[in-house]
């Protein structure tokens, strides 16, 4: 897999499949990814009801080993990663100095000195960095293993059903955030019970040259529950949906955790000092007396679809704007996120509108998120 700049997108190791399956491709965070399959609202509802099949590969996994690896992930981190168990996961954020969000992450625990850090695509590279960075003086090794893991995600009410067919490992007893090593149609992997979707379903992280063999025994376990290949595309309205933030859009070296909601996810309590926590702290104090914006969700009234970076507008002023937004499949409607003043925040708020190409289009202001998948 080339990274030259003059080789053009990355591959991963599925790319025959997708297209052998019709995908359209598309380039995404420098990887030719499949962005759909057939019809993308299909392939959300199959999620919702069924199950899904994607290729994350292009996610990147960095690796961090040796007898201070949780030291430098506490310093390095928002989170407390010290307190994860071992088999466990934990979803985290790296900051600036300025309590910038570099990038969300979920971070496993393989072993008393070893972790898994899962960074987004677009940000590999810079948290890849960052970690290097904020090494020094720790005794740890921090590892680019982006090359050496292909995954594979199993998404929807059906998913547990078809992975318990394919493996030996305890998936009853594998909760929500947790990962174990075991073979999954006698591929080893690690088995993480994670997604970003709002469903139930699973993160198979493989070695890249066994991701045909496994894609194709999913494909075949899950063929009598209506199992389908999913792209992109339906990935992003089904975390739209489940109020997941994505980096770029919710999440942004602009915003602190605090100003995203996400708040909970640092952890001042841990011992030691971190990377941004005196920023954080004041970010804190901020959000707890008047938060200048709040992030929402939109619901329409009528047909036409929000954009990221539209205006939302009460009154004739803006007040807020939008940061994703998409037709919901769930809904029926059109739904969005967005960041607006505290004072038009509350659920049900009258007035609100979002300004679609010159015409204020009526929106109701609700909780987040949009859809919850009953336990």
């Amino acid at each position: 897999m080339s990274s030259s700049p003059t080789a053009g997108p990355r591959r991963t190791a599925l790319d025959a499949l997708h297209r052998s399956l019709g995908a359209t491709m598309t380039d995404f965070a420098g990887w030719d990814m499949p962005l759909r399959y057939g019809s993308e609202r299909d392939e959300h509802n199959a999620v919702r009801t069924r199950a899904g099949l994607f290729d994350l590969s292009h996610m990147g996994e960095i690796t961090v080993t040796g007898p201070q690896a949780a030291a430098l992930l506490d310093y390095a981190l928002v989170g407390n990663i010290g307190g994860v168990k071992t088999g466990r996961a934990r979803y985290t954020m790296i900051c600036r100095e300025d309590g910038g969000i570099l990038d969300d992450l979920i971070v496993y625990r393989l072993a008393d000195t070893e972790y898994m850090v899962v960074a987004n695509a677009s940000n590999a590279q810079v948290v890849l960095d960052a970690l290097v960075e904020r090494a020094a003086g720790f005794d740890a090794e921090v590892r680019d293993d982006r090359d050496a893991y292909a995954l594979i995600a199993v998404q929807g009410p059906e998913s547990p059903g078809i992975v318990k067919g394919l493996t030996d490992a305890d998936l009853d007893g594998l909760k929500y955030y947790a990962g174990l090593p075991g073979t999954v149609a006698g591929v080893p992997a690690l088995i993480a019970r994670t997604g970003y979707t709002g469903e139930d379903g699973f993160e198979l992280f493989v070695k890249p040259e066994h991701a045909v063999e496994l894609w194709q025994a999913l494909t075949e376990a899950g063929e009598g529950v209506g199992l389908v290949p999913c792209g992109l595309s339906c990935r992003d309205t089904l975390r739209l949906e489940a109020g997941m933030p994505l980096y770029g859009h919710e999440l942004t070296t602009g915003l602190t955790p605090f100003d995203a909601g996400l708040g909970r996810v640092v952890k001042f309590e841990k011992e030691g000092d971190f990377v941004g926590r005196k920023a954080l702290e004041a970010a804190a104090e901020r959000a707890a007396s008047a938060p200048p914006r709040v992030l929402v969700g939109l619901v329409a009234e009528g047909r036409r679809v929000p954009r990221a970076g539209y205006p939302v507008v009460a009154d004739g002023k803006v007040i807020g704007e939008v940061t994703s937004g998409a037709p919901s499949p769930t809904l029926g409607k059109p739904i969005a996120m967005a960041y607006v003043d505290a004072g038009h925040s509350a659920p049900g708020t009258a007035g609100v509108a979002v300004d679609i190409r010159g015409s204020h289009e009526p929106f109701e202001v609700v909780a987040l998120p949009f859809y919850k998948r009953s336990r």
